[in-house]
């Protein structure tokens, strides 16, 4: 290469000797080494220079986009050589934002076409009319189709006639304001049965214009859910519509519901609360439900007998014929329904009528959630019941200012107590609202020791109730996550109440303790614990822990880890459980912060 053109040439260049050690830089080169020695280019050149400076003059061609590491850059080099001279000319540019771009590109391809080819959603690209443009694999175990039989055809020609025109109309409309939109309809399969799908699809739009160019689909099959669902409300429906008295009852004499039959023929108000068993049935009734009833229930799975109801508004007693059924959970603890069918007509009838048939098929108990609510409104009853005292103490000391000194005094210090009151009335209030507020996901950095003491304030009580006490071992050091504040609250509290219920099952009414923990551990992760005192689970129990719809509780829905799981593996995280020797382990593991950013030059 020509001295002229080295001089000039903008990108930083060196000539080697045979060797590969420096004899000449140019300016840009020399620029680029501030003022260093020039033997100093050796750093920024390949480590294996000189063989590649020999192997570029015996072949006599130039060796390109040959990759150099120096600190935090990467360089590339073009050896070319001069065989005349024996002297090797070596052109570098520095490519450290170019390469690590392409190398995230490709790795985000591999990963995006690893993702396509194994979930078992079905993944989908279409034209903005709805046309296909491709389908993961997954097409041909949802549909019944392979990609290749979907490509170029029209979705909604899949689509049940009577979801079609409303399903269109507001993907359409949606997709062109919001950019984003979720659906539920049925669409046929090959072999011409309908399946309930969920679909939520996202507009791709031209830069410059805004226009939907293209639409990403993502769907599953949700047809079980929804039958079960229709299943649970029409059973519902049969079991509020029914002209028969149906409650729910257990062996301690509890009824926690009652059907509009039942309260009609008990007379009971709307208003009026749940009665007792002894409430309603005889002494008679009572002794032999005790007697025989529970115990041929659970054998058998019913027991029936004549009784006499007692209105609790006076009326006369009304004869039924009473059927206690005896249900199982899903975890194996039992639960009773009982059917109390009014024999009135019968007795009225007695010579034309025959016996009703006895059997009646019943559904899972109405289940509350209200236990957090009643921590919070207790919380609440507090501070507005001082407020209330010292109002009122405050009124008395104001009707004694003419003759009391301290009276001034002491309604400063109400006035102030009122106040301080009223703001952790206020500081309840907001931390419920926080918790219970509504909108899409906001992941930001997170300090988990603050997210856990505030769910352990909201379940704080709940834990004073059943005399649990929560050991907080919480660093005020820990580096951050990056989640959502509120999800990774309810994740925390659900973990929390478990544990409480776990520690008051196995110590009732006993002093017991949680221990709740968050450290960093090795592989640049955050793990959060909770150990509990409880009676643990069997082996066959912690492989069904996060199964959807499994619980080891009468009154739950068996979806509170299974979602803690989600939320925590949406986070990039994992949750387990560990048994330990005693009780429960729950592991949460968090990247931290620093892990998940991205390297920037």
């Amino acid at each position: 290469m020509p001295l002229s053109l080295l001089i000039h040439d903008p990108q930083p260049t060196v000539i080697l000797d045979a060797d590969g050690l420096p004899l000449k830089a140019n300016r840009a080169l020399i620029d680029l080494l501030a003022g260093k020695a020039l033997s100093y280019a050796i750093t920024l050149l390949p480590g294996n220079l000189p063989e590649l400076v020999r192997a570029c003059l015996q072949q006599g061609r130039a060796i390109e986009q040959v990759e150099a590491q120096c600190n935090q850059q990467i360089w590339l080099w073009t050896l070319i050589p001069d065989p005349d001279s024996q002297y090797v000319v070596a052109r570098g540019r520095e490519a450290s934002a170019e390469l690590r771009e392409g190398r995230e590109a490709s790795k985000a391809r591999r990963l995006y076409r690893l993702i396509t080819e194994n979930t078992t959603d079905l993944i989908s690209r279409h034209t903005p009319d709805g046309r296909f443009l491709d389908a993961s694999p997954a097409s041909w175990t949802l549909l019944g189709y392979w990609p290749e039989a979907l490509r170029g055809t029209l979705a909604q020609r899949l689509f049940h006639s009577h979801d079609l025109k409303q399903a269109l109309r507001q993907a359409r409309d949606a997709l062109q304001l919001d950019g984003y939109h979720t659906m539920t309809y049925r669409i046929r399969h090959h072999a011409g049965h309908y399946l309930w799908f969920e679909t939520a699809s996202r507009a791709i739009r031209e830069t410059y214009t805004g226009a939907v160019v293209e639409v990403v689909s993502v769907s599953r099959d949700i047809t079980a859910r929804i039958q079960a669902e229709e299943n649970k409300r029409r059973l519902a429906d049969v079991v509020e519509a029914n002209p028969d008295p149906v409650l729910f009852i257990d062996p301690a004499g509890g009824v926690s519901y009652l059907n509009p039959a039942a309260r009609r023929i008990l007379g009971l108000l709307p208003a009026q609360g749940m009665p007792s068993l002894s409430g309603f049935l005889t002494a008679q009734t009572l002794e032999t439900l005790e007697a025989s009833g529970w115990s041929s229930a659970e054998k058998h799975g019913l027991w029936s007998s004549e009784a006499r109801v007692l209105p609790l508004n006076g009326e006369p007693s009304v004869p039924v014929s009473l059927l206690l059924l005896a249900h199982r959970s899903t975890a194996g603890e039992r639960f009773f329904s009982l059917v109390a069918r009014d024999m009135r007509e019968r007795e009225l009838r007695e010579a034309q009528q025959r016996h009703h048939q006895d059997e009646m098929a019943h559904t899972a108990r109405l289940i509350t959630l209200g236990e957090l609510a009643s921590g919070i409104a207790h919380e609440i009853n507090q501070p507005l019941a001082a407020v209330v005292n010292y109002a009122n103490a405050s009124q008395r000391y104001l009707q004694t200012l003419g003759t009391n000194p301290q009276a001034v005094e002491r309604v400063a210090q109400g006035l102030e107590r009122i106040n301080l009151h009223a703001h952790h009335a206020c500081e309840v209030i907001k931390r419920l609202r926080g918790f219970l507020r509504k909108g899409r996901r906001n992941l930001q950095a997170l300090d988990v020791s603050e997210v856990a003491r505030q769910a352990v304030s909201l379940c704080a009580w709940e834990a004073r109730e059943r005399n649990v006490n929560i050991e907080q071992q919480l660093p005020d050091n820990l580096a951050l996550v990056y989640a959502d504040r509120v999800l990774l609250e309810q994740v925390l509290l659900n973990l929390l109440r478990n544990a409480i219920d776990a520690n008051n099952e196995q110590h009732p009414g006993q002093a017991s303790n949680i221990t709740l923990q968050a450290q960093a551990i090795a592989g640049g992760a955050l793990l959060i614990s909770v150990q509990d005192q409880g009676p643990g689970v069997s082996a066959e129990q912690l492989e069904q822990l996060f199964t959807p719809f499994y619980t080891s509780k009468v009154d739950g829905l068996g979806l509170g880890l299974s979602m803690s799981r989600s939320i925590i593996e949406g986070f990039g995280g994992e949750l387990e459980a560990r048994p330990q020797p005693v009780g429960l382990l729950m592991c949460c593991r968090l990247p931290l912060m620093a892990s998940l950013k991205p390297t920037r030059e």
